[in-house]
């Protein structure tokens, strides 16, 4: 009996030596530095990867270089385009067209054609840059501008002006810019700002939209080069299109760039950040 004890004693102080043994984490000796150089390297490798893979096919951001799309957009402006919106074409891929390296692709997949209102940023071959406007003509339709208002398909589009707006232009100096509300049909709802009504851009000839294409406007209609500007810019092809703007995500006031944080709390325009700017407002009951 005692030697029965004694074993069975043994037995359980060896399963307890070894249930300790399996429990206990095996501590791996530390990294040297060429090794821990390489796990840096292929962290930043990963979240470059990444990085690439969001920016070319999810949300590309941009910067907004110049006032033709006030007072929606203003000049420091940082976006976020969606890419997935219209699908992907030849020009989705910036990393390439910017390297003068075209994608050899033709036509979209995923194809959803945009609607009227939305505000794009869409490749312009002829300047080898992107542009930003709002989509105000479909493919078919004609669009006209008389004394500067604008018709669709021989019908002025409705406007109601809000008030008088100063702005400095660094040429010109402080300008006197008139605000409406302008309200497109479908309902989309948004806001522009015209100098006058006999502006260079304010009297046009008709312009009938290829099937295919867009007529593009900015919303600050005397300071903008879009599809009225035939020789420059014109109707723009659906498949110029790289994605539909979205998001104000940062914005400055030209005192601070994107990377300069020691400036931010001075620059940055704090009322501005994660703006949404999609064309969702419906109009108003009885305009």
């Amino acid at each position: 009996m005692l030697e029965k004890n004694r074993y069975t004693h043994a037995m359980s102080v060896d399963a307890s030596k070894m249930n300790k043994t399996l429990t206990t984490p095996v501590r791996q000796p530390p990294l040297n530095a060429r090794e821990e150089l390489a796990e840096f390297f292929k962290t930043a490798l990963i979240a470059i990867i990444l990085a690439l893979l969001i920016r070319g096919f999810l949300y590309e951001p941009f910067n907004i270089p110049s006032g033709s799309m006030k007072p929606t957009l203003e000049v420091g402006d940082y976006i976020f385009t969606d890419k997935r919106a219209y699908g992907y074409g030849q020009y989705s891929f910036s990393l390439f067209y910017n390297l003068f390296l075209p994608v050899p692709y033709q036509g979209r997949v995923w194809a959803t054609p945009p609607q009227r209102g939305d505000i794009v940023v869409f490749w312009l071959p002829s300047h080898g840059q992107n542009y930003i406007k709002r989509v105000i003509g479909l493919p078919g339709e004609r669009i006209q501008v008389r004394q500067g208002r604008l018709y669709i398909n021989e019908q002025m589009v409705p406007r109601a002006f809000i008030g008088v707006r100063e702005e400095q232009d660094p040429v010109r100096g402080t300008v006197v810019l008139r605000a409406y509300r302008e309200i497109l049909p479908g309902g989309v709802v948004h806001q522009i700002y015209e100098e006058s009504d006999e502006d260079n851009l304010d009297n046009t000839p008709v312009y009938v939209v290829p099937e295919g294409q867009y007529f593009m406007m900015g919303d600050n209609r005397d300071n903008s080069q879009d599809s009225r500007v035939t020789h420059q810019v014109g109707p723009v092809p659906f498949e110029n299109m790289i994605g539909r703007a979205e998001t104000i995500f940062f914005s400055t006031n030209g005192n601070a760039r994107l990377f300069e944080v020691w400036k931010w709390p001075w620059a940055v325009r704090y009322e501005r950040l994660f703006m949404n700017i999609l064309p969702l407002n419906p109009a108003p009951p009885g305009e």
